[in-house]
């Protein structure tokens, strides 16, 4: 049993995420690159506004579904942010596996004690693109990866614990994460490709206070800690 009532680190950590978190209802424009295909003017894998989805053929899908993605069990912060940015950004929508699947992934890997569920879905609605995206990015075959440059506890993190007495449980961790998000997809018959630096934090409840790394909260993407 933990020694503290989660309710007062629930509500400094609200506060922490919540200062990082700027809009968040408008992190979902510029995501979707290969939603609209160029312009004829612009270079590849750049978006032009009043483009209309093309036709896919009714052709079988005999591509074999891989894995669903899963979180690994470790006491290492770096190692398990790393891997829940992995599970976020790598998506390919026609490889049989759904949306769904990776955020169930994400949220299976969740505090069940911290009372960040919810909050955290909501986060995660700000990271993945919706049913009715998702099926217009299917007509491209769009698929999306990262890769991570850095993998780092941030600078302000010490002075935001020292700072909340005890209103943060013991092992609470931020680990911010740099990288590049490349999306690829099919446009009138041509391959496009874009790559755009992405970078957010992820906060965790790591050993003392839990027996190996649970997921608590995203930053907003772009607006991570420093």
């Amino acid at each position: 049993m933990r020694s503290s009532s989660p309710r007062p680190r629930r509500a400094f950590l609200v506060t922490v995420v919540a200062a990082a978190v700027v809009a968040l209802a408008l992190t979902g424009l510029g995501i979707y690159g290969l939603l609209r295909g160029p312009s004829p003017t612009a270079p590849a894998g750049i978006p032009s506004p009043h483009q209309t989805a093309p036709i896919t053929p009714n052709v079988p899908d005999t591509t074999p579904v891989p894995d669903t993605p899963t979180l690994p069990t470790t006491n290492d912060p770096v190692i398990y942010a790393r891997a829940v940015a992995k599970v976020l950004f790598t998506w390919d929508t026609m490889s049989g596996l759904t949306l769904q699947e990776s955020e169930n992934a994400i949220v299976a890997g969740a505090d069940p004690d911290a009372g960040e569920t919810a909050g955290l879905v909501a986060d995660l609605a700000a990271y993945l693109p919706t049913d009715e995206v998702w099926k217009q990015l299917r007509t491209y075959q769009t698929s999306q990866s990262l890769t991570i440059d850095s993998a780092n506890i941030p600078a302000s993190w010490p002075g935001i614990v020292a700072s909340s007495g005890s209103q943060l449980e013991r092992g609470t961790v931020a680990v911010t994460i740099r990288g590049t998000r490349h999306r690829a997809g099919i446009w009138e018959g041509q391959a496009q490709q874009a790559a755009s630096p992405v970078t957010f934090t992820v906060f965790e409840l790591c050993p003392p206070t839990s027996v190996q790394c649970h997921l608590l909260r995203l930053s907003q993407l772009n607006n991570p800690l420093k």
